[in-house]
């Protein structure tokens, strides 16, 4: 970052990021799943080969990322989150269980929310923003993030640039998500859960993508690819990805960021003011419950 507002003075930044959800999305949806080996191997693939192969590409590329990853995922796997960091790159909060915020009471949520914060202080690794399971983050949400003082959230989806939340409990950097910007809505497929129904061509992917991008070139705004390394690991979707990286590289305007450095840079920057949650009070006589 050249200056003292939020892009340094790039047409667009790019912040790749990954959630390594692994089983975790699985058995939200039930225990029993644990049994269905060929589902609990799909979503193994993603830490165990996936991973892997995305820190090679990284670090050819010469490009940050942050992964977002569930607590639960960090705990099964001791390591996994230290060589993401070794690598250069960010941990992020992913949830404990990835279980919807929307899905739990207050309580619950509270309980998963710190049960998460626990693995990672256990483990050393700083974390200093959070993504909703789901993306399907709650006001009691957005209150513990501003309680157990973390930089940023990126779950909302009210912008297509960073902004400032702030809520009773202090403020943090809201870092905006978008379906288009997702690879689960591109490649996702199972039969049991039933998650997806098409597979679609990481060739058709990497021109939706790209269009985005120079698109938000345009109008100065943030590029916040979620991507999952049990779909975006596998090989002719990682071959998109770089080409994808190339030509961001080679448009000489892109900046590449680690999402808790690009909070750090929207929270200093004058020009960004801060906003209220969403606040909408439906009718009980006009919509059901």
């Amino acid at each position: 970052m050249t200056d003292s507002t939020w892009h340094g003075g790039a047409a667009a930044v790019v912040t790749l990021t990954f959630d390594v959800d692994a089983e975790t999305p699985i058995l939200a949806a039930g225990r029993r799943y644990a049994d269905h080996l060929m589902t609990m191997s799909h979503q193994a693939y993603g830490p165990d080969v996936g991973v892997p192969r995305i820190l090679e590409l990284l670090a050819e590329l010469g490009v940050p990322a942050t992964f977002f990853v569930p607590g639960w995922v960090a705990e099964h796997r001791p390591g996994l989150a230290a060589t993401i960091v070794e690598r250069g790159h960010e941990v992020a909060h992913h949830s404990y269980s990835h279980r919807a915020p929307t899905s739990l009471g207050a309580a619950e949520e509270r309980a998963d929310f710190e049960r998460a914060l626990a693995v990672f202080d256990a483990q050393g690794i700083e974390i200093r923003g959070h993504r909703a399971a789901l993306w399907e983050a709650t006001r009691v949400t957005l209150d513990l993030i501003a309680e157990h003082g973390l930089a940023y959230d990126s779950s909302l989806m009210g912008d297509d640039r960073p902004y400032r939340l702030e809520v009773d409990g202090g403020m943090f950097v809201e870092l905006p998500v978008h379906w288009s910007l997702d690879d689960w809505e591109q490649y996702a497929y199972l039969p049991s859960p039933q998650i997806g129904s098409v597979i679609e061509s990481p060739r058709k992917v990497l021109e939706m993508w790209r269009a985005e991008l120079d698109a938000m070139r345009q109008y100065r705004c943030l590029f916040n690819l979620c991507m999952h390394p049990f779909l975006t690991g596998r090989p002719s979707r990682l071959v998109a990805l770089r080409e994808l990286i190339e030509y961001a590289q080679s448009c000489g305007d892109v900046a590449f960021a680690r999402c808790r450095d690009l909070a750090e840079s929207a929270a200093a920057d004058p020009t960004l003011l801060p906003r209220i949650p969403p606040t909408v009070t439906p009718d009980p006589g006009t919509y059901p419950d």
